[in-house]
């Protein structure tokens, strides 16, 4: 590992903070923290803090001596001096004449200490770095430190790695009592340069942020050497079929079986969000013969487990001819690891003092043979952090069995942490918005209806994938909403170029749940008189391609059989038709009773198909001219055609019709309707 540190961005840095009002002992301490954060062989997703001691200004403008350490929830790779609150450290100084301290005396003290009573929570190891007396401090979870100590005999390995520069510290779950047995070691040890926590991280610490940090570049770089010395060949491969099912065909069956009704309402599911990777490494991991023994053993440091589970569902490879008796292993699978989850906190919750609330017993991470690994979340944040630990774990576990035996903290210590309020806290109790956990698709999403649907589910935690046949306008609305949308060229009168964007977002997001088709475009003429050529143009793009999107749709839904929710656009003009426009008023007809259709066929699934009857609504639909020929045509200005001709004499806007489809999606026992957003049309109310 190669020092990241240079002189020139360290000072450009210095000065920059400098015209904010901040030190210079804060400003390198943001440069090397991030130097440290955007290396995830260091750092993944929390896993590590920085501190600095310092010295600040109160409130009356007097001096204080202070510990500036990263705080909860902030990122190492892009933090900001914000995001390492300040404590007063004599404060500090005075817990480590305790005998015991509660995690939540603990919490509340350091809040009591901050300067700014606004700042985020101390990291939980903010003792540790105050009983250390060097000026800055470093820690990390280094895969290759890692590797070393989850080990059988991890502490002889460290001796022979490193020597007499680190100091060693057995596991302690964190908070106050390893921040005195840590610094108790390293009183103990003389001059070292670091502190390997077994099973846990590696310290390092000096008098300046660059001797600290490359402090711990040079020890992990030991530690990277001694992996690729002495190394054995490992992970045999097990026999896989010939023919291996495909990702986008899998995933959905996978998504399906870790579901569960909510509150006990096989209307309303909890779904999840899957990530799926894979690469040479990874399926030498999964396929390997003694998979069940390496992958079970548990996290390779301890704070994972609140974010993948102490150990991960293992799948065998999907043969691609059987996909129906692979859906039944999955559920017999998925159906045991549920219940060995629930043996594991019933055997440990009975031995504790405090009773605790059980969590909900499904995977975060599933390994399967002769494909790669899945992450499983919430939201695509979640199910991308689980993906992210499952990578870190499979080169942790192949460097750890390459040298010796995979061996991390017992399962007890494991539960602790699992079942730990402090870092419960870090992942959020709120209550879920309405689409968590949910994948919508929509058509015609780069503008428009399209845009101001996709933007509302999103903005109801929804996972979204954008399909138009204009790609750039289609990613320009997905980089928008953000939260890991996706946009996708895709043009709904060609069957293949649907299929191609549904297997895109299996594979992307591992399903399918909710789809708004709202693609179209209007073609005029007199119905007497208009060419076939216009009108099978219309019916290709207002009918065809919504049934070609159903289908798709249904196909997936019906695999996951969590049932699901199609939504289709068809315009007051499916009912109440305007002159000169029958060859877009006759396919949206058409489309009205499709959704009608498919509402008969396909609800006994739990599939409900609605429809939403939107007016003049200016959008590109109107371009060219358009919009003023429909205005005139009813004898209009357009001002009174857009606004002075509903009862209500008000513009209906593209956010009033996505507002209809997410109520029509939250409405999880309305099939077969039609919701009208009109501004109240009279001849267009259905009877």
């Amino acid at each position: 590992m190669k020092s990241q540190w240079r002189k020139q961005e360290a000072e450009r840095m210095v000065r920059s903070y400098a015209r904010k009002g901040v030190n210079r002992d804060l400003a390198l301490r943001v440069y090397t923290t991030r130097l440290l954060g955007r290396d995830p062989r260091l750092v993944l997703h929390g896993g590590g803090n920085t501190s600095v001691k310092t010295t600040m200004k109160d409130v009356l403008g007097k001096p204080v001596d202070v510990l500036c350490v990263k705080g909860s929830g902030w990122d190492m790779g892009d933090i900001e001096p914000r995001g390492l609150p300040a404590l007063r450290l004599s404060e500090l100084h005075k817990l480590r004449n305790l005998d015991v301290l509660s995690d939540e005396e603990m919490v509340n003290y350091q809040r009591a200490c901050l300067l700014d009573s606004t700042s985020p929570n101390p990291s939980v190891e903010t003792l540790l770095h105050a009983f250390l007396p060097q000026k800055y401090v470093d820690h990390t979870h280094s895969t290759a430190v890692l590797a070393i100590t989850d080990q059988p005999d991890g502490a002889a390995l460290c001796r022979e790695v490193f020597g007499n520069r680190v100091a060693l510290v057995p596991y302690v779950m964190p908070g106050f009592a390893l921040a005195k047995k840590a610094a108790e070691v390293f009183e103990s040890s003389g001059n070292v340069d670091g502190l390997v926590l077994l099973k846990h991280g590696i310290f390092t610490f000096g008098e300046s942020a660059c001797e600290a940090y490359e402090r711990m570049t040079s020890l992990v770089s030991l530690a990277e050497l001694r992996l690729r010395r002495k190394r054995r060949k490992v992970f045999k491969s097990s026999r896989i079929p010939s023919r291996v099912a495909r990702i986008v065909d899998v995933a959905p069956i996978l998504r399906g079986q870790l579901a569960e009704p909510a509150n006990g309402d096989d209307a309303d599911w909890r779904r999840t969000i899957l990530e799926f990777r894979t690469s040479k490494p990874i399926r030498n991991y999964v396929d390997g013969q003694d998979l069940s023994r390496y992958s079970q053993v548990g996290v390779v440091t301890p704070d994972h487990t609140i974010r993948t589970k102490n150990w991960p569902l293992i799948l065998p490879a999907p043969a691609a001819d059987d996909l129906a008796s692979y859906s039944r292993e999955v559920k017999k699978r998925v159906d045991r690891y549920v219940r060995r989850y629930h043996g594991y906190f019933a055997r440990h919750n009975g031995k504790r003092e405090e009773a605790k609330v059980e969590l909900d017993p499904y995977p975060r991470v599933i390994l399967i043979q002769g494909l790669g690994l899945f992450g499983a979340g919430k939201s695509v944040k979640e199910a991308r952090v689980a993906a992210d630990i499952a990578e870190n774990t499979v080169e942790v576990i192949t460097d750890a069995e390459a040298i010796g035996r995979y061996r991390p903290v017992n399962e007890a210590d494991m539960f602790d942490i699992e079942y730990w309020t402090l870092e419960q806290a870090k992942l959020g109790k709120g209550a879920e918005l309405p689409f968590s956990r949910q994948v919508v698709v929509v058509t015609g999403g780069g503008s428009g209806i399209g845009a101001a649907t996709a933007r509302a589910f999103a903005a109801g935690a929804a996972a979204v994938a954008v399909l138009d046949r204009d790609g750039t306008s289609a990613q320009r609305t997905a980089e928008a909403i953000g939260q890991g949308a996706i946009g996708i060229v895709c043009d709904v009168t060609d069957r293949s170029s649907v299929r191609r964007a549904f297997d895109r977002i299996c594979k992307t997001f591992g399903g399918i749940d909710i789809v708004v088709s709202n693609a179209g475009a209007a073609w005029q003429g007199s119905i007497g008189t208009v060419s076939d050529q216009v009108l099978r143009e219309s019916f290709e793009l207002n009918f065809f391609a919504h049934q070609t999107v159903a289908q798709n749709a249904v196909r997936v839904m019906s695999t996951q059989g969590t049932g699901g929710a199609l939504l289709f656009n068809a315009s007051k003009q499916a009912v109440n038709p305007g002159k000169d426009f029958g060859p877009y008023g006759l396919p949206k007809a058409t489309t009205l009773f499709l959704a009608r259709q498919y509402a008969l066929e396909y609800g006994e699934l739990g599939i409900t198909a609605n429809a939403v009857n939107a007016d003049r609504v200016h959008t590109g639909l109107f371009k060219g001219g358009l919009l003023e020929e429909r205005a005139a045509a009813r004898g209009l200005s357009v001002d009174q055609y857009l606004r002075g001709s509903n009862l209500l004499k008000r513009e209906v806007r593209a956010e009033d019709v996505a507002k209809a489809f997410v109520d029509l999606a939250l409405s999880r026992k309305t099939t077969a309707a039609v919701m009208t957003v009109d501004g109240g049309n009279i001849e267009a109310a259905l009877r």
